[in-house]
């Protein structure tokens, strides 16, 4: 029985979107929502940016972003889709041959922005490389780089002119009888994204691609995002989101699966829930909980550890977790498993014996999930 079910107001209702593939990877539909990233290395380094993939898709990215502005960085798409463990989507701007020549040398999908890749003509070449090449396509609107007629219409970027724009493209490739494809329309500014976004999602039943756009650094981008995307998920838009930080792409990840996380959407690795600890804390819960987070990144099973500092809300909080530990006085606490007490640690071992626990927990979960399927 799964937790929405027995709590009902945690139900979140998504968008009925079609679904598109984006090389093997399914976005829309009742697909999972799925998390990109970008990578920041130079793309006519196929080895950094390669090894910056992997580290990507080793923390979760289902689909990773690759600028292709040259068309050296076009020559190295060959070797850097053959060898991505993910589909890879090619950011194009201005130059439409770019995005033929990415296609061609396999990536999934072309994001292209309507605002600087041409006219009609060069998009319709796009489109027929896409369809040659099994591709799909992102509509990427931005406010910072919108049509200059819908600049004059409007006189400044807003809602209404970014959701025409994309209508408008969603038009041109709806002409040439091209269906596979995802759109976007991000701004910097979290009010401006956020009501774009909800008047795209009751104009067109593509998959939509969330994201705020320049958010910043980690911890200013990470709170910008989670406001602007965290609102538009809990009313059931997005098919798929990007954290764009200012910092490693597989932060972009961590946040992104947080922010899934915070919301039941989306579960991977371990959910610590801590305390911001006080004077009554029994251990040094900060220390603790950074320890934790690092020597238990290679847990892929969904699971939830509770780290509380005291018998004030541990109890509570343990009762609902999978694995927990309550603080308490004489240099021990409790530690809970599947919401019961177990037994009593003390403060010294603590956190050989919590990753231990949790090791073994993810190990039968997965065990009992291969069990299920095999039946």
């Amino acid at each position: 029985m799964s937790l929405n079910h027995i709590r009902p107001w945690r139900n979140i209702y998504r968008r009925k979107s079609r679904q598109i593939m984006v090389g093997n990877v399914p976005v829309g539909g009742d697909a999972p929502i799925t998390v990109q990233t970008m990578t920041n290395t130079l793309t006519t380094d196929p080895s950094a940016t390669i090894k910056q993939i992997i580290a990507a898709a080793e923390a979760g990215a289902d689909i990773v972003r690759v600028s292709v502005p040259d068309p050296e960085s076009a020559a190295a798409m060959k070797e850097i889709c053959r060898e991505s463990p993910v589909p890879i989507v090619a950011d194009i701007h201005f130059h439409y041959k770019r995005g033929i020549e990415a296609a061609e040398a396999g990536a999934a999908c072309l994001r292209i922005n309507p605002g600087n890749i041409g006219d009609e003509k060069r998009i319709k070449e796009v489109i027929k490389a896409a369809k040659d090449n099994n591709c799909s396509i992102r509509i990427g609107v931005n406010a910072g780089s919108l049509e200059k007629e819908l600049l004059e219409k409007y006189g400044e970027p807003c809602p209404d002119a970014m959701v025409e724009s994309g209508l408008n493209h969603i038009k041109i490739l709806q002409d040439n009888d091209f269906h596979e494809f995802k759109i976007s329309c991000k701004a910097s500014d979290v009010f401006m994204a956020a009501a774009a976004y909800q008047q795209l999602a009751e104009a067109t039943d593509a998959p939509i691609h969330l994201g705020i756009t320049e958010a910043g650094g980690l911890t200013t981008g990470t709170i910008k995002s989670a406001i602007g995307m965290g609102n538009l998920l809990w009313m059931g838009i997005g098919d798929t989101i990007r954290v764009s930080l200012s910092a490693d792409p597989v932060e972009e990840v961590k946040v992104g699966y947080e922010i899934l996380k915070s919301l039941g959407l989306r579960h991977r690795g371990v959910n610590i829930i801590s305390c911001p600890s006080c004077a009554r804390q029994g251990f040094d819960v900060i220390k603790t909980v950074e320890i934790l987070e690092d020597r238990l990144a290679h847990i892929k099973t969904p699971m939830s550890l509770s780290i509380i500092g005291c018998v004030v809300n541990g109890p509570g909080e343990a009762l609902m977790t999978d694995v927990g530990f309550t603080g308490g006085g004489a240099g021990s606490g409790m530690v809970y498993l599947a919401g019961k007490q177990s037994h009593k640690q003390d403060n010294a071992s603590m956190v050989e014996r919590i990753v231990e626990q949790v090791e073994a927990r993810a190990e039968m979960i997965a065990k009992a999930e291969i069990e299920a399927l095999e039946e």
